[in-house]
């Protein structure tokens, strides 16, 4: 899972990024997992009831990050192996070290790949499941046409999308202007719309075009509120994201109040503010290989 900011400029299955932002990238995606834990447990095991009678042996992830959908995939398929596609070797390197602590090391295999390149080979496998991924790519129906490839008959192809960058704090912050986290969405919904056209698109239609019957579609609404553990630092992580492709698009009143947020250690910071929540949907379609 991941964020559609403009500092994350290529794609969910992340171009080689410079060590710090790499860091700063996985940091992001745990802690993205952490916080919305039961979020996570719900859709995988929304998925696993929708599998029946026929439990996912083998699973490919899609833009696989940190390996926290993996991880949770796991645990709700007893019995499976993942291949986690990723085109980041410090992610992927973060995976593998996730997965030898968990003891998962012998059930994860990691492979470096651009997606919307030529994929290793994968198949055939039970699920394919693309969290936060396909709205990244240059071409996500070639991606669902490979997908489709890849599936055994019957297998299942999880599609989790956002609609837009999660929010945290009141509606009352700014300096003389309440307001300042709806006016940097409002700044980065002009970038998104021009830098990645897929995000927010009806995958539905998208699947049936390549050869899927959609099995179910469930909008999954995460309204989070204080006090949360780790949330301080989940919204710093995520509004550094965002506040990285913001100058210029912003007042300069706004920008230094969202510094004081993102960098303070006193009480205007967010690591110490009480009033952090976390409000975001994610949708997920569920369509099957016939």
């Amino acid at each position: 899972m991941s964020h559609a900011e403009p500092s994350d400029s290529h794609r969910h299955q992340h171009h080689a990024e410079p060590e710090g932002e790499a860091a700063a990238m996985a940091e992001l995606l745990d802690l993205d997992a952490e916080v919305l834990h039961s979020y996570l447990s719900g859709v995988t095991a929304w998925i696993r009831e929708l599998a029946a009678d026929q439990p996912g042996r083998r699973i490919l992830d899609l833009g696989c990050g940190t390996g926290t959908g993996a991880f949770a995939l796991l645990e709700c398929f007893g019995d499976a192996e993942v291949t986690a596609l990723d085109l980041s070797a410090a992610l992927l390197h973060r995976l593998r070290d996730r997965a030898r602590e968990l003891g998962l090391a012998d059930r994860v295999r990691a492979v470096q790949a651009d997606l919307d390149a030529a994929w290793p080979e994968v198949g055939p496998v039970d699920l394919v499941w693309a969290s936060a991924s396909l709205h990244h790519l240059a071409d996500p129906d070639r991606a669902l046409a490979r997908a489709f490839a890849v599936l055994r008959a019957g297998g299942l192809l999880a599609v989790i999308e956002m609609d837009s960058f999660p929010r945290f704090l009141p509606d009352d912050v700014g300096v003389g202007r309440p307001g300042l986290e709806a006016r940097g969405h409002a700044a980065l919904a002009a970038w998104q719309t021009q830098e990645l056209p897929h995000l927010g698109s009806d995958w539905g239609p998208r699947l049936a075009g390549a050869g899927f019957i959609i099995e179910a579609e469930r909008p999954f609404v995460i309204e989070l509120t204080p006090p949360l553990p780790a949330a301080g630092r989940y919204a710093r992580a995520s509004l550094r994201r965002m506040r990285s492709g913001l100058d210029g698009h912003l007042s300069a009143d706004d920008l230094s109040t969202l510094d004081t947020l993102i960098d303070s250690d006193g009480p205007d910071g967010v690591l110490r503010r009480d009033d952090i929540s976390v409000r975001t949907t994610r949708t997920a379609w569920v369509a099957r290989r016939p």
